[in-house]
């Protein structure tokens, strides 16, 4: 699977380093990557083209913000030769978008003040915001 597109070229050049810092939960995703055979998932916030090197948030043993490298994630082959794979259904999403799981603890924390729509405990606990 190609994992940078012409489209996804032209949306991460709006996005260039350090562009979206302080942006926090409203930081725009670029694109998102993910293994197809483990765990791991990669949401590109900022791109660096010159040096193939994105800024964003990685789930994996630990959720964290930081750096991950294109060239890196397109030679990697996992179990049954498969490689990285790129959401192709994933458009349009800011950090605070992403499944809680997936982002690191202090802004998890953050998120914890925003009700989730998908944690149903939390709307049978809301009864104002349980709709029929």
């Amino acid at each position: 699977m190609q994992l940078m597109t012409e489209e996804i070229k032209k949306k991460a050049s709006k996005f260039p380093l350090g562009s979206q810092d302080g942006n926090g939960l409203d930081a725009e995703i670029i694109v998102k990557f993910f293994d197809p055979t483990g765990s791991w998932t990669w949401y590109g916030t900022e791109y660096d083209p010159e040096n193939k090197i994105f800024m964003g948030y990685v789930a994996g043993f630990e959720n964290e913000f930081g750096s991950f490298s294109l060239t890196e994630l397109e030679s990697v082959k996992g179990r049954f030769g498969l490689g990285i794979e790129r959401d192709m259904y994933f458009e349009n999403k800011k950090v605070r978008d992403i499944p809680h799981h997936h982002l690191p603890s202090y802004l998890e924390k953050e998120l914890l003040q925003e009700p989730d729509p998908d944690d149903m405990e939390y709307q049978f606990k809301s009864p104002d915001l349980f709709k029929m």
